[in-house]
């Protein structure tokens, strides 16, 4: 929107062609989602707080946890309006990859609200029904696939890359929307999975955005991304300004939901930003360093995968809880420790991701 704006300026400023410039746009958009989370986060908050919007405990979880009945949740609604009022502002909403990146987005985030509403009235941890909410996650991410299938426009947009080998590729043709539906929806419901801890997945989240947000740059700059040997992807670029927009609103979001939390996170949140950063990999053809940087997303998921079936096949438990954090939890690990020690691994993951760019 202002980006039009500023192109119409120019004719009279030569200044207003700063925004024109990606890095310019991407900064402006995570200061304006920081500033409207913070902005806008108080007075989410009492009104989340005045319907009596608190977060149902589960009777099965840790016993630490009873004290946080009633804190107010679907607190990710925030993070939501702020990422699309900032890409609004500051995007090129001429490119087809920010509408597409937009639509996940709000789609998974109405399945989360919806989720979060059932909990919320029901008074019912489960929320909607697995079967339920897994169908309409196939729906909408098999959607963003077939769309990304008949848009592609470069042979890059339809091959699957092998990080670190710059010559290890496969063509996929019509496999891309397999492969875009089990990262959007899978990787929608690892950040879920991993949303059980004050502030512990929407730090890991902004740190996997930014370095999307690398990746992203440098795929639709034609010198970087042959400098680079990654796949060159055009309009890919635009990206930037979503994963700054993540970045600024996960940071003002941080600010109510550190440790500890004056308002949770909800399906609203945790299922629109996984789809969103497995959409943008899909995009930036980086789904395998999607998994390395998302690794502690991956992990939670793992474990709950590793315990059910143990469970099924044995009758024993690998871990004391699952999702794993609820383990350390239960093992004596204070939450703040669970916490900081999850987000330095995921400085770390997303180091060896960023590593890829020149490891080739």
């Amino acid at each position: 929107m202002l980006l039009e704006l500023a192109r119409w300026l120019e004719q009279l400023d030569s200044l207003f062609g700063l925004f024109n410039y990606l890095t310019f746009r991407g900064i402006l958009s995570a200061l304006t989602a920081l500033a409207l989370s913070l902005w806008w986060g108080p007075a989410a908050i009492r009104k989340l707080a005045q319907y009596k919007g608190g977060q149902p405990i589960r009777s099965d979880g840790p016993e630490s946890h009873f004290s946080k009945a009633g804190t107010p949740t679907m607190g990710g609604g925030l993070i939501l309006l702020t990422v699309l009022a900032s890409v609004l502002l500051w995007g090129d909403l001429r490119n087809k990859y920010v509408w597409l990146v937009l639509a996940v987005m709000v789609a998974f985030g109405a399945i989360g609200w919806y989720d979060d509403w059932i909990k919320i009235v029901h008074r019912d941890p489960n929320g909607l029904k697995s079967r339920w909410k897994y169908l309409l996650q196939s729906i909408f991410g098999l959607a963003a696939g077939v769309v990304l299938y008949m848009t592609a426009d470069v042979p890059a947009a339809t091959t699957f890359y092998i990080p670190m080998f710059k010559s290890l590729a496969f063509p996929m043709g019509a496999g891309l929307i397999v492969v875009a539906y089990f990262w959007i929806v899978g990787f929608s419901n690892a950040v879920n999975l991993t949303d059980g801890l004050d502030g512990l997945a929407i730090m890991p989240t902004v740190l996997v955005a930014c370095a999307l947000g690398v990746f992203a740059y440098a795929s639709g700059n034609s010198v970087f991304s042959e400098y680079l040997q990654i796949p060159p992807v055009p309009g890919a670029g635009e990206l930037v300004i979503i994963c700054a927009a993540i970045a600024g609103a996960g940071l003002g979001f941080l600010w109510f939901n550190t440790y500890p939390a004056m308002v949770f996170m909800g399906d609203i949140g945790a299922l629109a930003l996984g789809a969103v950063l497995g959409a943008i990999a899909v995009i930036v053809r980086q789904e395998l360093v999607l998994v390395i940087m998302g690794g502690v997303f991956v992990i939670e998921t793992l474990s709950v995968m590793i315990q059910v079936a143990s469970f099924k096949l044995t009758g024993k438990r690998v871990f004391r809880m699952a999702p794993i954090h609820h383990h350390f939890e239960l093992k004596g690990w204070p939450e703040p420790r669970v916490i900081v020690r999850f987000w330095i691994i995921s400085v770390v993951l997303v180091l060896v991701g960023l590593a890829t760019l020149k490891v080739r």
